[in-house]
């Protein structure tokens, strides 16, 4: 059956579809503006088990607070031209509206929240099927605190929630939020960084500490022998500066002996305390860095995050964050 122009623009109003999705949809049901809904909605299943595969890296991140909670979801899509599209950005706005009044305790909970498509993950197909593009909920992140603040960065793609132990003046509050953003800590402090990763930093620390020391004892016995240890440092090297002209090939030949007997004899008898010693040294270095009471407070490199809040006010610490970034760090 023929189908009207006005009824063609109230179901693109109710759906967001395209006119031509909307009057095929029209025109399948005769019309019958219920059943065209769910036409529509059909067509974003569809579209949602044909674009499964693909990846979702653009979209957009929103964090929120309510009392004492807070949260952040990002909701991603495939292009940045859906990402800043307004029923995209509504849709966001409006699962984070569900999120706050229903605090749900994950990610499954958030798809299950009712919606008038049924759920959210309803209501994201659905918009799949507008869109002709995959969507999915990225993240969902949520802590809890005697006191919590949100930051949304102004691209909309980076978002962090930190709580707190106590009460606190809000532009202190903020500015640890936005450190969470800028530094991307791994941890509130060094207590709270997972075994596995210490482990792991400290294998690194000891190889990287093993290796500078068996590379100085080789560039000494180099110059000893009057070669440049910058000539001579790898291969490559060793075969184009001999190409240029720049070391004999004679010393090619002696310094690929040095080389070898020299770091051999020197990774056979390193210092194991020393190395320990450095090993540790490093691995404070990385908590240093990454944790966040222990971080250069971005706005004074004087003090670290810790003496900024005390400064602030005496006690006043982070019990937890949540950091979500759709770009690359």
């Amino acid at each position: 059956m023929a189908v009207s122009i006005a009824q063609i623009k109230e179901l693109r109003e109710i759906t967001g579809a395209g006119m031509q999705d909307c009057k095929k949809a029209l025109e399948v049901t005769n019309g019958n503006m219920e059943e065209a809904v769910k036409e529509i909605r059909k067509k974003g299943q569809a579209v949602a088990a044909k674009r499964e595969a693909r990846e979702a890296s653009e979209g957009t991140v929103i964090a929120r607070t309510d009392g004492n909670f807070a949260a952040i979801i990002s909701l991603k899509c495939e292009t940045d031209f859906v990402a800043t599209n307004e029923r995209f950005v509504a849709l966001a706005n409006k699962i984070m509206d569900l999120v706050m009044a229903n605090k749900p305790a994950d990610l499954d909970g958030v798809l299950a929240l009712p919606t008038e498509d049924g759920t959210v993950k309803d209501s994201i197909v659905a918009q799949i099927g507008v869109t002709g593009e995959k969507m999915e909920i990225g993240n969902y992140e949520h802590i809890e605190g005697p006191s919590v603040v949100a930051y949304n960065h102004f691209n909309h793609k980076l978002s962090t929630i930190v709580a707190y132990n106590q009460e606190g003046p809000a532009e202190v509050l903020k500015e640890v939020a936005l450190q969470v953003a800028a530094m991307n800590p791994v941890a509130v402090n060094a207590d709270e960084v997972p075994q596995k990763k210490k482990d792991d930093e400290l294998a690194v620390a000891i190889e990287k500490t093993k290796a500078e020391q068996v590379a100085k004892a080789v560039d000494v016995a180099l110059k000893k022998a009057g070669i440049n240890p910058a000539l001579v440092d790898s291969e490559d090297h060793i075969d184009s500066n001999t190409a240029k002209g720049w070391i004999t090939a004679e010393q090619a030949a002696q310094a690929r002996e040095i080389r070898a007997k020299v770091s051999a004899e020197k990774a056979a008898n390193l210092p194991e305390q020393m190395i320990a010693n450095i090993a540790q040294g490093r691995l404070k270095k990385f908590f240093k860095e990454n944790c966040l009471v222990e971080q250069e407070f971005i706005n004074d490199a004087k003090i670290n995050v810790q003496q900024y809040m005390d400064k602030a006010q005496k006690g006043l610490t982070v019990t937890a964050f949540r950091r979500v970034n759709l770009n690359q760090d």
